[in-house]
């Protein structure tokens, strides 16, 4: 990997404060930057503390607005992992303006930093498989393990055709386009992954977002959970290590990378549905686990499973954490930080 500064925007985020604490782990230099508005964002920060002490540097800004310390950072920055988002369907549905403002307007604005820059830095950005749409042009069937997609048994390729539902997917895809263009109009080495389900521990994960966390959670605490649709649909499920190993992996393969868009996602062999979940949490915590249904939320897809396999050929990644394995990290992460999480995500602290 290139030499200097690590940039982590949405550091105090699940993947972002993963992110910071293995390049901080590896002897890097590391910055921070979040506006500490989500909950966990400080028990992430407080967590990093714990782990590293002042090793890294911690930049409490809005990306949404021009910020000259923003810019100073990326400018002397040696790779930026892009991760600050708005990161919910349903609170771009309810608040568009800021969901274009966070996620597109403050994308343009690191990447107009990065373009200034004397030698601009990598920047690897977090798309999302939204800015694929409902994927009403496959067809789309009903199987022993939930919602399927009999023309494309390896999962939806990078060759799919956009098509943006919801602000959301409008906000993640307009930026997921700048950052591909600003390599070719201005040489930033970019890199787009398209990711499918992250879980895993420190994912403060509610019912808008961060699903499998969310099912995991209630589960332990004994909380309600409701299921939006018919619990048959399904995603790819992707450990958070694995995608740790997939962004180190990307960025020294740069040479390759740069300018590339990949689908990220546990792909075929690792995909889940609300019911299997619950089947799977109810065998490993040994308990019957009480849900609700309701009806569909809009842009919710029925299936979307990654084919990883251009991921797999071009920077040789793959994903090692089976589903079980992942889940039951998770399980025991939960169970061994229940106040925390009734004070995170029942009473929304930070």
């Amino acid at each position: 990997m290139r030499e200097g500064r690590i940039l982590v925007t949405g550091g105090a985020g699940f993947i972002g404060c993963h992110l910071a604490d293995r390049y901080l782990s590896q002897g890097r230099q590391v910055t921070v930057i979040d506006n500490l508005e989500r909950a966990g964002a400080k028990a992430n920060v407080d967590w990093l503390r714990q782990r590293h002490g002042d090793r890294f540097d911690l930049l409490v800004a809005d990306i949404a607005e021009r910020n000259w310390e923003v810019e100073r950072v990326v400018a002397s920055t040696a790779v930026v992992f892009h991760m600050a988002a708005q990161v919910a369907v349903t609170t771009s549905v309810a608040d568009p303006r800021r969901d274009f403002e966070v996620n597109l307007l403050g994308t343009f604005n690191l990447l107009e930093a990065a373009r200034q820059a004397k030698e601009p830095p990598i920047f690897l950005f977090a798309s999302t498989n939204k800015v694929y749409g409902g994927l009403e042009d496959l067809s789309i069937e009903l199987g022993e393990s939930g919602y399927c997609l009999p023309e494309r048994p390896e999962g939806i390729g990078e060759d799919q055709l956009m098509d943006f539902h919801s602000p959301y997917g409008c906000s993640k895809g307009g930026a997921d386009q700048y950052v591909r263009d600003y390599v070719r109009i201005f040489g930033v080495p970019s890199v787009v992954f398209r990711q499918s389900c992250i879980y895993g521990t420190r994912q403060f994960g509610i019912e808008d977002q961060g699903w499998v966390a969310h099912f995991v959670i209630s589960s332990v605490l004994g909380r309600p959970l409701t299921i939006y649709g018919d619990g048959h649909q399904v995603r790819d499920a992707l450990y958070i290590d694995d995608l740790l190993d997939a962004f180190g992996a990307a960025v020294e393969c740069i040479n390759v990378t740069r300018g590339r868009i990949y689908n990220i996602g546990g792909g075929p062999a690792h995909i889940a549905s609300p019911l299997s979940l619950l089947q799977a949490l109810e065998e490993i915590l040994g308990k019957h686990i009480e849900v609700g249904f309701s009806d569909w939320r809009p842009g919710d897809q029925k299936v979307y499973i990654s084919d990883i396999r251009k991921a797999q050929r071009e920077f040789g990644w793959t994903p090692k954490t089976d589903l079980r394995t992942g889940l039951g990290r998770l399980v025991e992460w939960v169970q061994g930080n229940q106040e925390l999480l009734r004070s995170v995500v029942l009473h929304g602290s930070s």
